[in-house]
């Protein structure tokens, strides 16, 4: 089975196929989605959408780590970081999908 990536081209059109508004109108719509999830997590809230799961950011402190090619240590700057955790319904579909898949081959 080969991977595919969902785009944000892929999202407009199947926004455009589903509501069938224009395609301007499609694109619109997606970017105003993806500017409020962003701007949401920007300001350090948590993102969460029914079904799908929860994105958050994450403060990271100051660190120390390790140049793998010379050993020396180097400190990681303090970071923000995004994190995604699926929710139940979500882990079952991609789980039931995968179970179904493999049972037909």
């Amino acid at each position: 089975m080969t991977a595919k990536t969902i785009t944000r081209a892929d999202l407009t059109d199947a926004v455009y196929r589903s509501l069938g508004i224009s395609r301007n109108e499609s694109a619109a719509f997606v970017e105003r989605i993806l500017d409020e999830v962003a701007g949401t997590l920007e300001k350090g809230d948590t993102v969460k959408i029914s079904s799908f799961g929860t994105f958050s950011v994450r403060d990271k402190k100051l660190r120390m780590g390790r140049n793998p090619k010379t050993g020396e240590e180097v400190p990681i700057a303090p970071r923000r970081v995004i994190t995604f955790r699926a929710s139940h319904v979500l882990k079952d579909q991609i789980n039931t999908t995968h179970r179904q898949a493999k049972a037909a081959e």
